[in-house]
This record gives C-alpha cells, sequence and structure tokens, in this order.
C-alpha cells in the first residue's frame, strides 16, 4: 500500500479557471507546456507552492484533483527539496477529475486552505 496522496492540487489563475469551465479541460500554464507535464503539489506542499511560483499575484483558484484518474500518466518526481511531487504527463486536466475547486484563501496562520466540495 502507498502513502501517497489520492488528491492533489493545481494552482490557477482566474482566466485558466474560466477555461477549464468553460472547456472543460486545461492544456497547462506557461510552465506546464515548457516542462512537457502539468504541475500539481500535494495539501503539504501547496502553500509553499504558491509562495514561491504566485507570490504577488492575486485572484487566484485551486482546484483539487483526484489522481486515481490519471494511471500511468500520473508520475511522482522528486522536486523541490527532493519532495515527492505529483506531474501529469500527456493530457490536458480534465474537469471531470476535479472534485472540488474555489478561489485560493488562507487560514489564519497563513496556510492555503484547500477546496470544499459543495
Amino acid at each position: 500500500m502507498s502513502d501517497l496522496p489520492l488528491t492533489a492540487y493545481k494552482v490557477l489563475t482566474a482566466e485558466q479557471m474560466t477555461a477549464l469551465e468553460t472547456d472543460g479541460s486545461f492544456a497547462g500554464a506557461p510552465v506546464d507546456l515548457a516542462d512537457g507535464y502539468i504541475h500539481l503539489s500535494t495539501a503539504d506542499q501547496l502553500t509553499e507552492t504558491v509562495d514561491k511560483h504566485f507570490a504577488g499575484q492575486s485572484d487566484l483558484h485551486v482546484a483539487a484533483v483526484d489522481l486515481g484518474s490519471f494511471g500511468a500518466s500520473l508520475k511522482w518526481e522528486e522536486s523541490r527539496g527532493g519532495q515527492l511531487f505529483p506531474h501529469l504527463y500527456g493530457g490536458p486536466l480534465l474537469l471531470e477529475t476535479v472534485i472540488a475547486y474555489g478561489p485560493l484563501t488562507r487560514d489564519e496562520t497563513g496556510k492555503v486552505a484547500l477546496p470544499v466540495a459543495g
């Protein structure tokens, strides 16, 4: 049995979130397209990802993604500080794999709050 989480998170700009909702898929942010996969973060990695890669940006959104939907196209790869990050290869992020999403907010400690499905 794996200790890897079954849910990961994608940070999206308002424009990207609208595209995901409207088109039902998201091909990736410029960094995703350049790297050849969609970058995702675990719940434990999310705040650091936002602080490092989205500092100073507003109107961001967080999408919770069901990792069980991807099979072999999901790879866990070592990145920042030796941590394993989930990377989605070979295709867009489909809205049907998103289990919750909403505007990026933080709790009283500054940690990014996870979206809750309604």
